[in-house]
């Protein structure tokens, strides 16, 4: 047996004991832990020697990583932990799993330097005051090959029950089958192009439309590269939980083959949809399941492996079986699956935890993003930051005395940018020096309190804290991938005569931040049914140079899909009360030549009820639904079950939102759609300032801001009516715009427009 484990991972697995306990400590950001490492570093005397990579076996077992510090002159091995606050407030298991790790790296220190004895350090370093605090323990090299080796042996049956599924499952993988027989017209292809950029270790972008099997036939190949020892693990990300759905069955229908496929696939849901207890605190003290988490975490996750596909529910019986907490189970096994379907932000986020494990065991991972014209807006989100001043002042109001002056300096300092603009929205140069320094001022500050006396900050004043802490490590990776906007806040009455404003760091290319991702994983596969024009997904997604590209021909025919453009149309926002009677129309004319189900797809909620009462008012005979704001999941279950086969009427939807993308109404379920808008942005302060961003970096601003993404939209919900080779039906696309040529260029090869 051959393994290899990080020490972290090692430790973590063996000495970790006790509750678990989530109750937030204040802890030194990621810069602020660099800084401190790097200030505990610059201290010591020359000839110290920091970051030193270690390796030691034992049994067949590899274990590696990077001990922090090494002094020749003190003999002393040091392993630097930086803190905020009372050291003896940390949990007696975290102190533990510290001592462990240094023990670990003075074994690994003695076999490398044939050391006799040494002296093991922790050192903690204190952000706040700079000071150290050093606990040392003396060790002959055998004491702590002993600890090392007793480590290893309680790790030692568990790698080799690893090792041991590993070769099960790399053995079943290159016997597999593709599970239907023949693949699907364009399916081998992508399947092909997949496998290969996982084989030499390279990134793909690949459009593919519906009705090809883009989900399996892109787990398949990934699946086949891991039986050939390219990979290590595969993580299907989604933008939405139909994808995870996909993904799910794609994975069972693998498991109905002649043979047994040890295969262990994980779903990773939110943490609102698996908490059993969400009015109590991750802790032992508040939450049954936190008590005693990790003394019965062997034996639940032993019970987990049982089950070939953990998916929610699994998770769920596996972890109350065990009396844990199902949210925290699932996080644990994704150290131990094959598969881990879940959303875009545990690979792509900031704090993703796909991505830290990724880094810390060395893994090879391919990394699949559906559905991936989501990613760039869903990236721009995770990396943008708005500080809100009425939540300010509502966390001011109630903060504790010894707050009183960070959140006073701070609040001159708001005002003194607001007083400096003379419109409802201003783009700056970057956040003001003095405004960062106070806002650090008060992060540092509210960090001390919660060390001293964490029950004095209310809700408000830690819910601003973390919003602060958010966007103070943006403004620290701050770029011209990103804009610092100011936005005034519309007055509300006499409770909101004072005025306010909202600063943003905004971004609007999130290339820089994704990079390292793609940098992390082996592979990284990014397929979808729109993901034209090829350029602007690429800028906006910063994927590498070498990055392949795959445009798989789809399987339906022009004579399928009628479209048709109502070019005497405009739903220009001028014309929007003119447009209404030829929409309802063409709507009703067309519901008479063919009865059965529609969509139509409005540009917003409020021109979605003109459109609507129009409809009633002109052609009552018509049935209609319509899409409400804000529509929970059995409401939006109840829209989509008026599609029947033998049902008729005409269901309206805002584009762009839950029924415009991710649902299949096949056959006569849905026979056509009305697109009575180009999907355009709204043109707004905001917009504009993205439009030139991109105009500075690209010279194509408007196209960026608009047009890709409205066409994108607008695809995707045409896209709804052709779901199989079997079905046919019609599209009408609404407005005079469609006729220009920059727009019929982003529409499908395969469509035949009639204009």
């Amino acid at each position: 047996m051959t393994y290899i484990v990080a020490v972290r991972t090692l430790c973590e697995f063996t000495a970790r004991r006790g509750d678990l306990d989530l109750r937030f400590t204040p802890a030194p950001s990621a810069l602020e832990g660099i800084a401190g490492h790097q200030a505990v570093t610059a201290r010591r005397a020359s000839g110290y020697e920091a970051e030193i990579t270690l390796t030691g076996t034992h049994g067949g077992l590899t274990v590696r990583g990077r001990a922090d510090g090494y002094d020749p002159a003190l003999n002393r091995l040091e392993e630097i932990k930086t803190h905020r606050g009372d050291l003896e407030r940390m949990p007696a298991n975290h102190r533990a799993l510290h001592w462990a790790q240094a023990l670990v790296y003075g074994h690994l220190l003695c076999e490398a330097r044939a050391l006799d004895e040494l002296t093991v350090a922790l050192v903690y370093f204190d952000i706040a005051d700079q000071k150290e605090t050093v606990l040392t323990e003396q060790h002959t090299a055998a004491s702590l090959r002993a600890f090392f080796e007793d480590q290893c042996e309680r790790f030692i049956a568990w790698a080799a029950r690893e090792e041991a599924h590993r070769e099960a499952r790399n053995a079943a993988l290159n016997a597999l089958r593709f599970p239907y027989g023949e693949f699907r017209s364009g399916q081998r292809e992508l399947s092909v192009a997949v496998f290969r950029a996982a084989r030499d270790g390279h990134c793909l972008m690949a459009q593919a439309p519906t009705g090809i099997g883009k989900t399996l036939g892109t787990i398949f190949p990934l699946l086949k590269a891991c039986g050939a020892d390219h990979l290590d693990r595969v993580f299907f990300l989604t933008a939405k939980t139909p994808g995870r759905a996909l993904a799910l069955e794609a994975v069972e229908s693998l498991h109905r083959g002649e043979t047994t496929l040890p295969l262990r696939t994980l779903e990773l849901v939110a943490r609102d949809k698996a908490c059993e207890h969400p009015d109590n605190s991750c802790d032992g003290e508040s939450c049954p399941l936190a008590r005693g988490f990790y003394d019965r975490l062997p034996a639940a996750r032993d019970t987990a492996l049982q089950a070939r596909t953990l998916d929610r529910a699994a998770v769920r019986e596996a972890a109350l079986a065990h009396g844990i907490c199902p949210y925290y189970l699932a996080q644990e096994m994704a150290r131990w699956c094959d598969i881990v379907i879940g959303d875009y932000n545990y690979y792509f986020d900031s704090s993703a935890m796909l991505y830290a494990l990724t880094q810390l065991n060395g893994w090879r991972v391919a990394v699949l993003a559906d559905e991936a014209h989501n990613l760039p807006d869903r990236a721009r989100r995770m990396y943008s930051a708005t500080l809100d001043q009425h939540a300010f002042r509502g966390a001011r109001h109630t903060a504790p005395t010894a707050l009183k002056k960070p959140f006073d300096r701070l609040s001159r300092e708001w005002n003194a940018l607001n007083r400096e603009r003379d419109a409802a929205y201003d783009v700056l140069p970057e956040v003001p020096p003095k405004l960062q320094s106070a806002l650090q001022n008060l992060i540092a500050s509210i960090g001390d309190q919660l060390a001293e006396t964490p029950q004095s900050v209310d809700e408000n004043a830690l819910r601003f804290y973390f919003d602060a802490l958010h966007f103070m490590s943006l403004v620290e990776q701050f770029g011209d991938h990103s804009i610092v906007d100011v936005t005034l806040e519309a007055q509300q009455g006499a409770a909101r005569a004072k005025p306010a404003t909202q600063i943003c760091v905004r971004n609007v290319i999130p290339a820089p931040f994704l990079k390292p991702r793609y940098a992390a994983a082996r592979a990284t596969i990014v397929f979808s049914g729109t993901l034209s024009p090829q350029h602007f997904y690429r800028d906006m997604l910063g994927l590498p140079d070498e990055t392949g590209w795959l445009d798989v021909e789809g399987p339906f025919r022009a004579e399928q899909l009628d479209v048709h453009v109502a070019h005497h149309v405009s739903t220009r926002w001028r014309d929007r009360e003119r447009s209404l009677e030829p929409i309802v129309d063409l709507i009703a004319q067309q519901y008479a030549a063919r009865p059965g189900n529609y969509l139509g797809f409005l540009s917003s909620f409020d021109y979605l009820q003109r459109v609507a009462g129009s409809m009633r008012e002109r052609h009552p005979h018509v049935p209609i639904w319509t899409q409400e704001p804000r529509m929970d999941e059995t409401a939006r279950d109840a829209f989509l079950a008026r599609f029947t086969t033998s049902g008729a009427g005409v269901g309206f939807a805002v584009l762009g939102g839950a029924f415009s993308e991710g649902i299949d109404l096949v056959g006569e379920r849905l026979v056509g759609a009305f697109i009575a808008t180009l999907g355009l942005p709204q043109m707004n302060d905001v917009n504009e300032q993205m439009r030139r961003t991109f105009d500075a970096q690209f010279g194509n601003g408007y196209d960026y801001a608009y047009l890709y993404p409205g066409m994108q939209k607008v695809v995707q919900a045409a896209g709804r009516v052709i779901r199989t080779e079997q079905d046919a039906g019609v599209v009408h696309l609404i407005d005079d715009r469609y006729r220009r040529a920059d727009v019929k260029r982003l529409l499908p090869r395969w469509w035949k427009v009639v204009t």
